[in-house]
């Protein structure tokens, strides 16, 4: 007999990333693609992804290459889980994406068209796409996902968001399984943020440890996500490393972790007053990485750490607007210590 699983059964057990996809101008790998340079945003999409390779001959060719890029990564995320998730009912299966910029050329162009020629001249295919939600439910109609799909649009902590958006459902009992991530589009040549847009998408599987464990799949590690606000007069008044500080300490407090909590700190950041406090905050021990436009590199980052995760690491990203958000990776309980491991040191006190 085949006990169906339900999401009551793992509501309070820990998710942990079984599967990760990637697909950018970087690479597919997601070490490579965390470390290597943003390619100019003026690269075409064919000098790096081919859809009918990626995704197949028929019914993608006129999506939005955002979507596009989510469906490949979430294609490479569900083999990397070597998982079959119809073992889940589709109504215990949900979907999370995050993005800020995966419409707004599409959008630019609707209505360049609109004005010129008419409603009537918009593409039937990517009309629909107007809703910024299509992102999210193409990804939940090409894989059966029922039990919710979500689409956040957070500037540059949206990615992120959508892990704990999706995990925070998951633990309400809403679903057992989730396929979440962030994609991008390069913004309109014309747009003020064109010089730092984002292209690709990063897909994560989420599921409970032991349904892992009983299938002999592969945990990369835990991934808990807290989003929080620095509101950025509070930055520019020269009260937010400490307010930063704070936050940060809180986050970290309510996992029933600490300040010392991971050796490698991730800070995904830009030149805005907010940027500056939370890298004051994080003190100069931090690996900064320059922030794009998006919200792909803080989870770009977190995919690449856990692909290689010796023990935890903490990523940080933060926006002009005030969002931050924190991702604290940490390895699964039955993971083998690696020897050459650094020693826990602390996050540096503002």
């Amino acid at each position: 007999m085949t006990t169906t699983p339900t999401s009551a059964a793992h509501q309070d057990a820990p998710l942990v990333v079984s599967g990760i996809g990637v697909v950018t101008p970087r690479g597919d790998r997601p070490r490579e693609a965390a470390r290597g340079a943003r390619p100019a945003a003026a690269a075409r999409a064919g000098d790096w992804f081919d859809h009918r390779t990626r995704l197949g001959p028929r019914g993608y060719k006129y999506l939005p290459a955002a979507s596009q890029y989510f469906l490949a990564a979430a294609k490479e995320a569900m083999a990397d889980a070597r998982d079959e998730p119809d073992r889940w009912p589709a109504e215990l299966r949900g979907a999370a994406v995050g993005t800020n910029s995966s419409a707004a050329a599409l959008h630019e162009a609707m209505d360049r068209t609109v004005l010129a020629e008419g409603a009537a001249a918009l593409s039937p295919v990517t009309a629909p796409y107007f809703s910024i939600n299509l992102f999210g439910s193409r990804l939940a109609t090409e894989h059966g996902l029922k039990a919710f799909n979500l689409t956040v649009t957070s500037p540059r902590v949206a990615g992120l968001e959508s892990l704990e958006t999706g995990a925070r459902a998951v633990a309400a009992g809403r679903a057992a399984w989730l396929l979440a991530g962030a994609t991008e589009e390069a913004l309109d040549p014309a747009h003020a943020g064109h010089a730092d847009s984002e292209r690709g998408a990063v897909a994560l599987v989420l599921e409970p440890l032991e349904s892992v464990r009983a299938r002999g799949g592969r945990a990369y590690g835990h991934c808990r996500v807290r989003s929080l606000f620095l509101p950025p007069r509070t930055a520019a008044a020269g009260r937010g490393a400490q307010r930063a500080r704070q936050l940060i300490d809180a986050a970290l407090t309510a996992w029933g972790a600490g300040p010392a909590a991971a050796p490698r700190v991730i800070a995904v950041l830009d030149g805005s007053p907010v940027g500056h406090a939370v890298a004051e905050a994080l003190g100069p021990d931090a690996e900064t990485v320059p922030a794009g436009a998006g919200a792909l590199e803080p989870l770009l980052q977190a995919a690449g750490a856990l692909a290689e995760l010796p023990g935890p690491v903490l990523v940080v990203t933060a926006a002009a607007q005030g969002n931050l958000a924190l991702a604290l990776l940490t390895p699964p309980p039955d993971a083998p210590e690696a020897p050459d491991a650094p020693a826990p040191a602390a996050v540096p006190a503002a």
